[in-house]
């Protein structure tokens, strides 16, 4: 679990491709101290293990739905990612819960900068902009942001100058793929009042009635 407060920047070392699987090396700008081997990262926001540590550097394997679902099928070396390692539950919760799951990726329509802020427009997919909501949250390559405007192909985001020179989104050009995680509490509640989204598509067991009989609504 993460917080989407990036703690500093690396450069992608190394990318290994072998049969179905793939292997990155990053070199992290900052010290990593108490991090151990199965220790988890988050890379541009998505959640890895690393398997490997000497110093500032550590690798990590990458799954091939991750690889494919994620922005690292575009990735080279020398590629500048933010890194965050894992929540501890004693510290301050400064974003949002983030579960480093990434669900997809948008790509960066526009920026405009306005006095001290950079007004940032992500498009994303149909499937990722139905949980994103005005003043929700949602994690840009890992960063904790506020969704400003949103509608149903993407949505805007205000950075200010602290996030842009601490994090990747400051320099992401129009045009560039970001990994995209939408507010976990959203897809759950979704689920609880949906129901299994499988053939049957069973009610679930929060529904429209359930909420007006307990005075919900």
């Amino acid at each position: 679990m993460f917080t989407g407060i990036i703690e500093g920047l690396g450069t992608l070392a190394g990318i290994i491709k072998s049969d179905q699987k793939v292997r990155i090396t990053v070199d992290a700008d900052f010290e990593l101290q108490n991090t151990r081997i199965g220790d988890s990262i988050a890379v541009n926001g998505v959640c890895l293990t690393a398997v490997e540590l000497s110093g500032t550097r550590f690798s990590a394997d990458v799954s091939p739905e991750t690889f494919g679902l994620s922005g690292f099928h575009q990735a080279k070396i020398r590629d500048r990612v933010n890194l965050e390692r894992a929540l501890r539950f004693s510290d301050r919760l400064d974003g949002h819960l983030v579960s480093g799951h990434v669900d997809g990726t948008g790509v960066l329509k526009s920026r405009q900068t306005i006095g001290n802020a950079i007004i940032i427009r992500f498009d994303v997919p149909s499937n990722l902009a139905r949980y994103i909501l005005k003043k929700g949250s949602v994690a840009v390559d890992g960063v904790s942001l506020t969704v400003n405007e949103c509608d149903d192909t993407g949505f805007t985001v205000s950075i200010i100058p602290h996030t842009a020179k601490l994090t990747t989104v400051g320099f992401k050009n129009t045009g560039d793929r970001v990994n995209i995680e939408n507010d976990m509490i959203g897809k759950y509640v979704e689920r609880f009042v949906v129901g299994k989204p499988d053939g049957n598509r069973k009610a679930g067991s929060i529904n429209m009635e359930y909420l007006v009989k307990t005075g919900f609504l």
